[in-house]
């Protein structure tokens, strides 16, 4: 597929999840790009919106549950990026769940069509929709649930479905007591992509809109066991980061949601084609690239705060 990018200048994108991972990535690719960018969020004078409104983007008012405010922050705007937190995500309530999720991305679908958004780009996940599996972790189920509705609506829209994010080895998700611990098993390969890689190619979509309206893609940059993560960790920062898997049960015991979640992860996985990403972003990092850029000052930070914190307890 072929054709001419679109003209930015003067275009608004309105980004929602603005100050989470995801929506930061984007709005730094969009800025860089030339488009003008709203910040949707809660909080405007918060830490998070004002990093964004130093960057150059506008922070605007919005609530996920309140479709009035979703459609005056997106009145007169061009396209619309539009992510949502998963059960579990760092910052959503103890009681936050997949209903909450889908209410949220329903929401955010049903003002972009009020507002006649000319283009939506929506993350979504690795798997989403792939209905061999009989039983699938929660979050594939919601988000196909939110890529349904949009269907539904007929919007304008690219969905990314990328697999599991890098910079989830950069904290207490996976890294505790001097060890990667998780439910993996240690030689399962796992395929994981950068987040500014989701940022980089929704900003690419954006750009292109006649090549990408209507494409669903998944997305992945690496492939690796959990053993190899934690020794090439281990080898970037300069110190021993051994591997540890819980058993399936002891997770369990705390969530079955995330017991499924991993067990899916060990027995099916994401399936991303890899080679086709790279042919979308030739830049896609690998696990190593992205260590050497900002992933091994992360966790060696992080891994720092938590070994005080252990001494002044």
């Amino acid at each position: 597929m072929t054709g001419e990018p679109v003209q930015v200048a003067g275009k608004t994108i309105v980004v929602v999840g603005s100050t989470g991972q995801q929506g930061r990535a984007v709005t730094a690719h969009l800025l860089a790009d030339g488009w003008q960018v709203r910040a949707l969020t809660r909080d405007p004078e918060g830490a998070g919106a004002t990093a964004l409104a130093t960057a150059g983007a506008l922070p605007v008012h919005a609530d996920m549950d309140d479709i009035g405010s979703l459609v005056d922050a997106v009145e007169g705007a061009y396209g619309m990026f539009s992510v949502q937190p998963t059960v579990g995500s760092p910052g959503t309530a103890p009681d936050f769940s997949a209903d909450d999720e889908v209410r949220w991305g329903t929401n955010v679908a049903d003002a972009a069509q009020t507002a006649g958004i000319t283009h939506i780009v929506y993350t979504s996940v690795a798997g989403a929709g792939r209905h061999d599996d009989e039983v699938l972790p929660l979050n594939l189920v919601s988000k196909w649930r939110i890529e349904q509705h949009m269907a539904k609506l007929g919007l304008p829209a690219t969905i990314l479905r990328p697999a599991s994010f890098m910079e989830n080895f950069t904290g207490g998700y996976y890294l505790r007591e001097g060890a990667m611990v998780t439910a993996l098993e240690p030689n399962v390969p796992q395929q994981v992509i950068a987040v500014d890689d989701v940022g980089a190619i929704a900003a690419l979509a954006f750009g292109r809109p006649q090549e990408w309206i209507g494409r669903v893609v998944d997305l992945a940059g690496d492939e690796l066991t959990p053993v190899q993560i934690s020794a090439a960790i281990a080898a970037a920062i300069g110190r021993p980061l051994p591997y540890v898997q819980i058993p399936i049960d002891t997770i369990r015991q705390v969530s079955e949601d995330i017991a499924v979640a991993n067990t899916w992860l060990n027995e099916r996985g994401y399936r991303v084609d890899i080679p086709a990403t790279r042919r979308i972003h030739p830049g896609v990092m690998d696990f190593r690239t992205w260590l050497d850029t900002t992933g091994a000052a992360r966790i060696t930070a992080f891994l720092d705060t938590q070994r005080a914190g252990e001494k002044g307890a």
